[in-house]
Formats: C-alpha cells, structure tokens, sequence
C-alpha cells in the first residue's frame, strides 16, 4: 500500500511540473503574439555592419612578406602561402596567398597578428556560393575592393535602429498604426520609377527649352 501511494505521489509531482514547464513555454508564445514582427526587406534593405564587424578578408599582395605568421595563428592553418627563396636576395618571394572561406570561421587571428596589416576585415559578408570550390580566394580574389552597402545604389542602407521613430528603441513597443521609415520591395520600385521618370520630365524640358533656361540663367 504504501509503495502504491508513493507512485501515486511521484506521478502527480510529474504532472504538477509538466503542467508548470507547458504553462511557461506557452507564456513566452503569447507574449510574441502581441508583438509587432520586424522585418528588413532584403536584398531591398540591408542593415549596415558594426565598425568591427567581420566579414570578407581584404589582402592586399604588395605588402605581404610571407612570414607565414597568419598560418601559426589560424586555429585550422588555413591561409596558403606559396613563396619561393631567392639566392641572390636572400628573401622570400611570394608567388600566391590564397583562404577558403568554407572553412574559415572569421576569429580574425591573422588580421591582428600581421606584421604588415596586409590582411584586414572587410564588412562583405555575402559570401553564398553554389560550388563549395569557388569560396577558396586566392590573392587576386582577396585583393578585390569590398562592397559596400551604403554605396550599392539599388540598396536602401539602414542603420541598427535607423528604421524605427525617434525616441524608439525596442521594436516591438512600437503601436500597430505607426509606419517605420523601411518599405515594401514594391513600395521600393514605385519610387524609384517616379524619380526616373521625373528625370527624364526634367532633362526633356532641358532639351525643348535650352534657350529659355539660358536666358533665366
């Protein structure tokens, strides 16, 4: 009997703290129901990357001594250093410096252990590729300039918290029936397709009244 009492005891404590962990999960669920979802309209928007974010190795092959010092501190000796050794100099010629970006995991070791800050951290970080083989860089890949997001044209940059009002700081306090600065891919289109056709406006005005614009002028 007591034994019996005792699974009685044990299976109700189970259910008790079943119910508890359920109760609690499901707390966290309607919490977020309430809350309004943020979303930046990528490839239309793009947040800009912190100061010290790290992206994209950028190297540039002048400055480059092939010491192999980034090789000893890579965790997994990533970097290839291709060098021959010149008789007449004595010193080292480099001949490639290549890094797979499949395998690499970004601690910037190498950047901050280069004697000659040849290798820098870049703020690219679309590196998505469909054959694993092309993410391997040699130094004429790693030598490209970075792109940057504030400059693509066809990209709306937006800051860490750039869109939302002023004054907001958490997302999901804002109200329902308040807009944030960031748009629909199509709200996106429609301007940009006014502005081009206001410049053409403007530039065919230019072009049927020259002599008139001159005159203002």
């Amino acid at each position: 009997m007591l034994g019996f009492l005792e699974k009685v005891t044990d299976y109700t404590k189970e259910a008790f703290d079943a119910a508890k962990y359920l109760i609690e999960g499901l707390s966290v669920t309607f919490d977020h129901m309430r809350r309004r979802p943020v979303t930046v309209q990528y490839p239309y928007e793009k947040l800009i990357p912190s100061e010290r974010y790290r992206g994209r190795i950028h190297y540039e092959f002048d400055k480059c001594i092939a010491c192999e010092v980034c090789v000893r501190v890579c965790p997994i000796n990533l970097p290839v250093v291709d060098w021959v050794m010149n008789k007449e100099t004595k010193k080292k010629e480099l001949r490639n410096y290549s890094i797979d970006f499949g395998a690499c995991i970004f601690c910037g070791n190498c950047v901050e252990y280069c004697p000659t800050n040849c290798l820098s951290m870049t703020e690219e970080y679309e590196l998505a590729a469909f054959d694993r083989h092309s993410l391997n860089y040699d130094n004429v890949a790693l030598g490209r300039l970075p792109t940057s997001v504030t400059s693509d044209p066809s990209v709306r940059p937006l800051k860490e918290l750039a869109y939302l009002p002023k004054g907001v700081m958490d997302p999901h306090e804002l109200p329902a029936n308040k807009k944030r600065a960031g748009k629909l891919p199509s709200q996106i289109i429609k301007e940009i397709q006014k502005e081009n056709t206001q410049d053409e406006l403007n530039n065919n005005s230019e072009d049927i009244f020259p002599n008139k614009i001159n005159s203002n002028n």
